[in-house]
């Protein structure tokens, strides 16, 4: 049986979730920050070299990296679902936003919540590109979806998993306003109706204010 150790408010969550949706046994283990750094305790970073969360345990194999143990469950544990075949006219859009999700949005939060820190002028040169940059990345969402229910489409796709932290719970770390973005709210609304997000939020961090708008 697959173990996943869930590090609270951490991209280890798509991973509680895909697991909720496919509706396969799991073992979680939930960890908690550290209150003064916000950081994984010690007892989290020495499950995996890379010391990040998430960290998934099946059998002799331990993973780390959200997008490959998505994968990974996905292709041994998944028949088919929740993946879109090179046959399916939706499969470059699914590629696509599947890749999106930690190749363009997370590291713009991620850029951000840095440079937030660094107590720039708010005309620093570096700081407008990047806010730029993500404010691009977000458009870019909410177009896609005042098109399509879904970012792959019609279907609900691993996409939304690896996609979604970004759009919650990583503004715990990075606040953005989506007051500008009402196709991306109107899409947080249909992922927060969904019964496995639901249970997989209250599972891994249990209390937690679930910032779908």
């Amino acid at each position: 049986m697959l173990t996943v150790h869930h590090l609270g408010k951490s991209q280890s969550e798509r991973i509680v979730w895909l697991c909720e949706e496919l509706e396969i046994p799991y073992e979680l283990k939930r960890y908690t920050r550290d209150a003064m750094t916000m950081l994984a305790p010690a007892e989290y970073k020495a499950l995996h070299p890379a010391g990040t969360a998430p960290v998934m345990i099946d059998g002799e194999l331990v993973l780390a990296e959200s997008g490959a143990v998505v994968d990974y469950i996905v292709a041994k544990y998944g028949n088919g679902r929740l993946v879109l075949g090179p046959n399916d006219p939706a499969f470059a859009q699914f590629l696509y936003w599947l890749h999106f999700a930690n190749g363009t949005l997370q590291p713009g939060m991620g850029r951000m919540m840095i440079l937030s820190r660094l107590d720039l002028a708010a005309d620093d040169p570096t700081l407008l590109a990047m806010k730029g940059r993500l404010d691009r990345a977000y458009d870019l969402l909410d177009a896609r979806l005042r098109e399509s229910e879904y970012l792959a489409g019609s279907a609900f796709t691993t996409a939304d998993i690896m996609t979604v932290f970004s759009l919650t719970t990583m503004r715990y770390f990075q606040p953005y306003d989506l007051s500008c973005c009402p196709n991306v709210v109107k899409y947080l609304g249909r992922i927060g109706a969904r019964p496995a997000y639901r249970r997989a939020m209250e599972k891994g961090d249990p209390g937690m204010e679930l910032l779908l708008r």
